[in-house]
């Protein structure tokens, strides 16, 4: 069933510490196995780049096992099913799923995220706008920052694929936005493609007193995918019963030793603020109530997206170390070769 095939897969060749550059990766050829009952296999169309994809290849505690040496990078993937001999998966199904950095996944199923049924809708933003980009920013900003109409949110990587979800969605939702981003590109891309109403360039101001400018009531929700000086800059500036949501930790670029910065504790205790830690994980058994909601939003063109593809599995060797030095212009996607 599957004689001849040929499987192109990026496995990781050494351990890193902190964000895995190209020297990190390495691209192998084999042959792909015969199928057992109640196995297919999904022919990779695109890989996702994350950046959880970092703590996957680290050392450092997290809520999956590092990636093994020599084993297939972890990743999401979207792709085809092109032989089956299990009975739930046919011929022709297009799917996402934790398929890896690879052309061909064989598969029993378990790995499988969904069955794509937007098929009016390209089937790469199953790794993004309607994948678990847009399903973080959605519960992210829904469930734990519990956003009012009024409310002035303030974003970190507003630009990203998830912050520029972030913004929309509240906007939606008829909030005031602030989106905090890295140069003049990004922050055009804020105000003109996202509609933040405002964006702040963390790389050229002082973003404390931007912030200050830019909330002159205080932030009621801050979505942070960052951490680090940007986080301190925006919690001297919080209302009153401000809801923060932990989402990432990008200007973190290690975990070992604990990095220690300025302590929020006053902060939270003066605002009566709320921070909580964010896993979109723990949201599974909802996803389809957010994909059905940002799927219409895509549709009605309220809810706008960017993609950056790189081309090949050689290009995804350097792929996280670009998503972290912030030089994509998107979603970060790898077409397979």
């Amino acid at each position: 069933m599957t004689t001849n095939l040929v499987n192109r897969r990026v496995v990781l060749a050494k351990r890193p510490k902190g964000v895995p550059v190209a020297d990190h990766f390495a691209v192998e050829e084999a042959p792909v196995p015969e199928l057992a009952d109640g196995e297919f296999l999904v022919k990779c169309e695109y890989w996702s780049v994350d950046p959880a994809m970092r703590g996957w290849v680290n050392e450092a505690p997290n809520y999956l096992p590092p990636v093994a040496i020599g084993a297939t990078m972890r990743s999401f993937a979207v792709g085809d099913v092109v032989a089956s001999r299990h009975p739930d998966y046919a011929e022709g199904d297009t799917l996402s799923g934790m398929f890896g950095w690879q052309r061909f996944a064989v598969s029993d199923g378990s790995d499988v995220d969904r069955k794509i049924t937007e098929t009016d809708l390209p089937a790469s933003l199953a790794l993004g706008v309607l994948g678990l980009n847009g399903i973080t920013a959605y519960f992210g900003l829904l469930e734990c920052c519990e956003p009012e109409a009024g409310e002035t949110l303030v974003v970190s990587t507003a630009a990203g694929s998830v912050g520029s979800a972030v913004g929309q969605i509240a906007e939606i939702k008829g909030c005031r936005t602030v989106g905090i981003a890295g140069g003049p590109e990004k922050v055009a891309l804020c105000r003109e493609s996202f509609g933040y109403d405002a964006a702040i360039d963390y790389r050229n101001e002082n973003v404390a007193e931007a912030v200050k400018v830019a909330c002159p009531d205080g932030v009621d929700c801050y979505f942070d995918n960052t951490c680090g000086p940007i986080s301190d800059a925006v919690l001297t500036c919080l209302a009153q019963g401000a809801r923060i949501t932990i989402c990432g930790t990008a200007a973190l670029t290690d975990w070992d030793p604990i990095p220690l910065g300025p302590r929020v504790h006053r902060q939270l205790l003066v605002a009566r603020a709320r921070m909580q830690g964010f896993l979109v994980l723990d949201y599974k058994a909802r996803y389809g109530e957010a994909l059905a909601e940002l799927a219409d939003w895509v549709r009605d063109g309220r809810l706008a997206y960017n993609e950056h593809v790189l081309d090949g599995a050689d290009a995804a060797r350097g792929a996280i170390e670009m998503l972290y030095e912030g030089r994509n212009r998107g979603k970060l996607l790898v077409r397979v070769d």
